[in-house]
């Protein structure tokens, strides 16, 4: 009867936290945000943006470096696609402003969109 009270009890409490995770899921909503595509390295290192600084930030997102969007939010983001990079898809649009669509996390100061896509 033990047993059987505490995989109940188990059963309900992997319920809870199945239900949770879903929960929040669905709160992550959809949002679009236009911003300027950045190199979070140089731009958090000495402030780099701009047109000045397109074609360095296009080689570093090239090369691997964390892709960024300076939105006219004020916020800036750091953008991934489907959990995976998307370096290669926005780095020719380095230093130029782009509206991308995706779920926005905030956590501990960070703002990350994922799931970006470019919204033409």
């Amino acid at each position: 009867m033990k047993t059987l009270i505490t995989l109940m009890s188990v059963i309900a409490a992997i319920s809870v936290v199945t239900l949770s995770v879903a929960a929040a899921e669905q709160d992550k909503e959809v949002v679009t945000i236009k911003g300027e595509v950045l190199d979070m390295v140089c731009y958090l290192d000495h402030g780099a943006s701009g047109e000045k600084h397109a074609q360095c930030a296009r080689t570093c997102i090239e090369g691997g470096t964390p892709v960024g969007l300076k939105g006219e939010d004020g916020k800036t983001y750091i953008v991934i696609g489907a959990h995976q990079p998307a370096n290669k898809e926005l780095a020719p649009f380095a230093g130029k402003t782009v509206t991308l669509r995706g779920k926005v996390i905030t956590r501990d100061g960070m703002n990350l969109l994922e799931n970006a896509e470019l919204v033409k």
